[in-house]
């Protein structure tokens, strides 16, 4: 898989961890600054722009952006490295606000199905996410009710831009960038 194109698929997993829930918390964008910054986890990309327009198409449409993610994630061939960085992401996003929302808990179970990578993997090197790996019968009618479920009760809400939540946010990160 191209590295631009996988680099782009984590940070929208990212973002959608991050709105999945209904709101977008200022930790939760802090930390996905200071993955890009500290540990350059999204390449190259300007995440910035990237959140943008992540931002624009939920505001449009956000059941029809999630469905369009999730159907990304079904569609992109993913080594095991990818989607355990990509698992590792998605619970840290959730995580960051310090309060998990059923909705996003449902939301994760949806991703992970849709990853090919078995548990061992993931608790090998993260034991502390046994319970969101924990799964019900999983059969392709409960996957089909379980996303079905998601958006039926998920509120899309429309969402103030990343460039206008925190200017001091975006002014240090930039300001790390250019050093």
């Amino acid at each position: 898989m191209e590295t631009v194109h996988f680099n782009k698929l984590l940070l929208k997993t990212a973002f959608s961890c991050m709105a999945c829930d209904g709101d977008i918390d200022k930790r939760e964008i802090k930390l996905i600054e200071r993955l890009h910054r500290d540990n350059n986890t999204f390449g190259d990309i300007d995440i910035n722009t990237d959140l943008d327009t992540f931002l624009n198409a939920i505001n449009k449409d956000g059941h029809q952006f999630l469905k369009d993610y999730f159907n990304e994630l079904t569609t992109t061939e993913l080594t095991e490295a990818n989607e355990l960085k990509l698992i590792e992401v998605a619970i840290d996003t959730i995580k960051a606000d310090e309060k998990v929302e059923y909705s996003e808990i449902k939301f994760f179970k949806v991703i992970r199905s849709k990853l090919k990578i078995d548990n061992e993997p993931i608790l090998e090197k993260h034991p502390d996410f046994e319970d969101y790996l924990e799964q019900d019968i999983i059969t392709d009618s409960y996957l089909s009710r379980l996303q079905d479920d998601f958006f039926d009760t998920h509120i899309s809400n429309e969402f103030e831009l990343i460039s206008e939540i925190d200017d001091d946010i975006l002014d240090n990160l930039k300001q790390k960038n250019e050093e």
